[in-house]
């Protein structure tokens, strides 16, 4: 079954490729730096396609319905090579900018499934209650969510680097679990 998604933070498009490879079809995308943007642009096949520059101007109004968002929300202020300030942090706390677009969005504009990706660390950052305010934000606006850290070894990648996966359904809509 093909999927529609949105690649909000979409650097130059990681989410989209494994989505893609998936069979599943990219409707819309957001990236604020104009070299991603424009690698993104000429990695991708972007024509038709809904796009903002900042993750800021988007909102749930106007963002179109899709099946699944995609979020790699930047991991500086979160990743153990920052400053640690986590969601406090001027890039890592765009993470609330997802919650606050669900917030205005109708029912018919939220996705049935979230998918985020960050680095490791966001489980430690803050003594962990980072992680416990995204799992926190995501139950208040009515998704269940679950998450688990994968190492890129396990999918045949020769590198070691570990990311923490946060997979969320929309209560109603959809209750399969994904990690086991």
């Amino acid at each position: 079954m093909s999927l529609t998604f949105i690649d909000l933070f979409a650097g130059i498009g990681m989410f989209r490729i494994g989505m893609e490879k998936a069979g599943h079809k990219c409707i819309g995308w957001v990236e604020w730096d104009k070299d991603a943007r424009a690698t993104y642009e000429s990695m991708h096949d972007t024509k038709g396609e809904w796009t903002e520059n900042d993750i800021r101007n988007v909102t749930g109004t106007r963002i179109p319905a899709a099946d699944i968002w995609c979020a790699g929300f930047p991991c500086q202020d979160i990743s153990k090579n920052g400053r640690q300030k986590g969601l406090a942090g001027e890039k890592s706390g765009l993470f609330r900018e997802v919650i606050r677009i669900i917030r205005e969005a109708d029912e018919v504009k939220k996705p049935s499934r979230l998918l985020f990706e960050n680095v490791e660390n966001l489980l430690r950052v803050n003594k962990g209650w980072d992680l416990f305010r995204i799992l926190s934000s995501l139950d208040e606006v009515g998704y269940d969510a679950e998450w688990q850290t994968i190492t890129s070894t396990e999918c045949g990648i020769p590198q070691n680097r570990t990311r923490l996966f946060i997979v969320a359904h929309l209560r109603g809509r959809d209750t399969r679990r994904v990690f086991s």
